[in-house]
């Protein structure tokens, strides 16, 4: 219906995390900056998703220095700009890595409380339009962008519950657990991850396929 080659990674009773492929990677534009995971034991899912991208002609970037963290679901692209979302997995040399990765775009810091996730709260769900939740916390992470961030004429969707924010916007469909008819959108069921705090972007890696053939690992 959308248009998707979908590539989906087998059952992998040994990496119980494995299903959150959104912390492996950010992927922008042909390039695909390779996290670097706090749990040594998650690995052999990086290796996984290298392998992957590298085979679909993406030019890996790794992180360099050690010290850096950062979480899939605290790193939100607009489109035009990089929001990345400081909190208990993500640092500022994380969102420093990013920047390197993509020096094309603006990098923003958001300052996420209480140690939850940017996309928890908040993400695109059209061009140049974004969800947010209605908690406190979305409030002061909408107030934090609306001051920060690099474009000023965003709209956006508030949404009393925050789970309902985070969204997946693939070729102008956005695809969500519930939503408005604000826009035109397809709903995927999500209760029993909603049970372990999993949104749907915690569980893909989108990216479009390079034009041309690009091994210039980094």
């Amino acid at each position: 219906k959308l248009g998707l080659d979908v590539i989906e990674l087998p059952a992998d009773e040994t990496l119980p995390e494995g299903v959150f492929v959104e912390d492996t990677a950010v992927i922008c534009d042909g390039t695909a900056l390779i996290y670097r995971p706090g749990l040594p034991g998650r690995l052999k899912e990086v290796d996984i998703i290298r392998t992957i991208l590298r085979r679909e002609d993406h030019c890996i970037v790794d992180i360099k220095d050690p010290l850096a963290t950062i979480d899939g679901g605290d790193v939100l692209f607009t489109g035009r700009e990089f929001f990345v979302g400081l909190s208990k997995t993500t640092n500022l040399a994380g969102a420093k890595a990013v920047a390197s990765a993509f020096p094309e775009y603006p990098v923003t810091l958001l300052r996420v409380k209480k140690g939850a996730h940017l996309k928890n709260f908040v993400s695109m769900v059209g061009m140049d339009t974004m969800a947010i939740g209605g908690s406190d916390i979305a409030k002061d992470l909408l107030r934090q962008m609306e001051e920060m961030s690099e474009y000023k004429l965003y709209k956006t969707i508030t949404l009393r519950d925050d789970a309902a924010a985070n969204c997946l916007w693939i070729n102008e469909t956005s695809l969500t657990s519930r939503l408005g008819p604000t826009v035109s959108h397809s709903e995927l069921l999500n209760s029993e991850f909603t049970k372990i705090d999993c949104v749907l972007s915690n569980r893909c890696l989108l990216f479009n396929r390079p034009k041309e053939y690009n091994n210039n690992d980094q």
